[in-house]
């Protein structure tokens, strides 16, 4: 979510959809939280091929925009996971410890570079199978 940002795409909310998303409230609980946005849960057992019907039904003129197809055609939404203000700043916190380390381990392993090493031109040989087993 950090480099859509830093591109200029805002990301205010997501989705979830099946799986997990219905199944576990633990786990979209905790993912609201560590993304700090909320979390809505797709009403539709089939969500990405209702979202594929409604561009269809724009394409073919049913609907003049998807916003249209959406109002229309769309099942709403099950539930809504907020983020909790006390656990998105622990989860920060934790995230910035995690970071440091990465730019400490980075440092110690990259020489100081921000990129990853090129790989080596030569190979060691392999030892030949012995196939008098």
């Amino acid at each position: 979510m950090e480099r859509f940002e830093q591109e200029g795409i805002p990301i205010k909310q997501v989705i979830g959809i099946g799986g997990v998303a219905k199944k576990s409230q633990f786990v979209m609980q905790t993912l609201a939280d560590v993304l700090d946005r909320p979390i809505k849960i797709a009403t539709s057992e089939q969500a990405p091929a209702l979202g594929s019907a409604m561009y269809a039904a724009v394409a073919a003129g049913v609907h003049p925009d998807v916003l249209t197809a959406q109002r229309v055609m769309g099942s709403g939404f099950a539930e809504t996971y907020h983020p909790n203000p006390a656990r998105v700043a622990d989860y920060q916190r934790r995230y910035a410890q995690y970071q440091a380390f990465g730019h400490f381990v980075e440092s110690k392993t990259l020489g100081g570079k921000n990129e990853a090493p090129e790989p080596s031109e030569s190979r060691e040989t392999e030892p030949a199978l012995n196939t008098n087993a």
